[in-house]
């Protein structure tokens, strides 16, 4: 069994990819006491490839990481790869809010949740894919469910929050769910696993 080490101090994000992973992968999150990595890069990818190889030199075992955000296309894309960082030290909740404030008088609601996932080992393999779930903002904030900005966020083809969904369908059609589906399924691919 390969295990790997999930690059996020989320005990959420690394529980559900202990869902979506292989029976023959095994995913543990990092070891107490590492530092969060820093997130410098301009896109979702570069950040994703920069904690998965900060993390790796760390635990000098495979890594997964990811970055993804919420694209919303009235607001050009913001808060984008922003989104973790937007009116950082505030909770999901002023976040949304303040997101709503923004759609106030806007019709194009259009939005998407977006994720790279990246796999970095020791001898030098880094490989990434990306997923990405269609959907547009409520009008409130809907649902206790998920986290981040789940309770804003309807997915394509329902009329529920991923917020009111809950974790069974979220995890299912989600933008992390589809970039490590598809990361696994290259690492297979590559004899990885």
């Amino acid at each position: 069994m390969l295990e790997i080490i999930f690059a996020t101090k989320n005990l959420h994000k690394v529980e559900e990819l202990k869902k979506i992973a292989p029976k023959s992968v095994e995913i543990a999150g990092l070891p107490e006491g590492i530092a969060i990595a820093p997130e410098y890069g301009e896109t979702f990818l570069e950040n994703a490839i920069g904690k998965a190889m900060w993390y790796m030199k760390i635990v000098k075992k495979p890594v997964v990481a990811d970055d993804s955000g919420l694209e919303i296309d009235a607001l050009k894309g913001f808060p984008g790869v922003f989104s973790s960082r937007f009116m950082e030290g505030e909770d999901y909740k002023k976040k949304m809010e303040k997101i709503l404030k923004m759609l106030e008088n806007e019709e194009n609601r259009r939005a998407r949740f977006v994720c790279y996932a990246v796999y970095a080992s020791p001898d030098g393999i880094v490989v990434s894919a990306k997923g990405t779930v269609e959907g547009k903002i409520s009008q409130n904030i809907r649902g206790s469910k998920g986290f981040g900005y789940d309770p804003i966020f309807i997915p394509d083809g329902y009329e529920k929050t991923f917020g009111e969904l809950g974790e069974d369908i979220k995890n299912s059609i989600s933008h992390r769910y589809k970039a490590f589906e598809n990361l696994f399924k290259m690492l297979k691919n590559l004899d990885i696993f």
